[in-house]
């Protein structure tokens, strides 16, 4: 019996032992390389390769709006290479917004190994770069995130006037779902990639729409509740 115990403590430390120490690999699922934004049937829309430090360009896909119409900045989930975004923003470049599909560090054939702080930092290079371009401000802009993108876009929505913000299938924090994905260990206490939305959701000056589905299997509907 005390073999038995030992043994199930000893596979309990080393499977959260895995866990902790490759859980960015578990965190940020990377995606493989999109093709060409014409493959997907997408007019007009450029590839921006942007520098977001020394030797490291980011794919984007980009489509200027139409006159007097909003650019939406699209940060999308985890697993998707751009290319699987493709039909979404198809529909809002059809109505003539502008689009700008940012793609992450490790995500759709980009280099790099992502983490939150890095992703905050290259978004908000992304935008500011975007204004500079186009010479316009937050007011002519919504942020759209997806899933693992809401956490990008509550981040930097924070305490400024955007056009708007939309949160599909937004999370309490990324140390919430992976504590209900892992509710043997302490995982909330040992995540390194926290993406608190909940903390800073107050912050968001506005205005903001919130999506979300009851079928949701990886983010339950009910944080999406809690976050609106």
């Amino acid at each position: 019996m005390i073999k038995f115990i030992f043994l199930v403590f000893l596979g309990y430390f080393f499977i959260g032992l895995f866990l902790y120490l490759y859980q960015r690999k578990l965190t940020f699922n990377k995606s493989g390389k999109p093709g060409k934004p014409y493959e997907y049937g997408l007019k007009n829309v450029k590839e921006e390769f942007l520098e977001v430090s020394r030797n490291l360009k980011l794919l984007n896909w980009f489509a200027e709006p139409k006159s007097n119409m909003p650019l939406i900045i699209y940060f999308h989930g985890n697993s998707f290479d751009i290319g699987e975004r493709a039909y979404r923003i198809k529909e809002y470049i059809d109505e003539g917004y502008g689009v700008l599909l940012h793609s992450y560090r490790g995500f759709s054939g980009n280099d790099g190994n992502p983490n939150e702080e890095v992703i905050y930092s290259d978004s908000q290079i992304l935008i500011n770069w975007i204004m500079k371009k186009l010479s316009i401000n937050e007011k002519n802009i919504i942020l759209y995130g997806e899933s693992l993108g809401t956490g990008v876009a509550v981040h930097l929505a924070q305490n400024k006037n955007y056009m708007g913000v939309i949160l599909e299938a937004p999370f309490t924090s990324l140390s919430e779902v992976a504590q209900k994905m892992y509710p043997i260990y302490p995982v909330k206490y040992l995540i390194w990639d926290k993406f608190d939305n909940l903390s800073k959701i107050n912050n968001i000056l506005s205005p903001l729409l919130v999506l979300h589905g009851k079928k949701d299997e990886i983010v339950p509907f009910k944080m999406g509740k809690k976050i609106f």
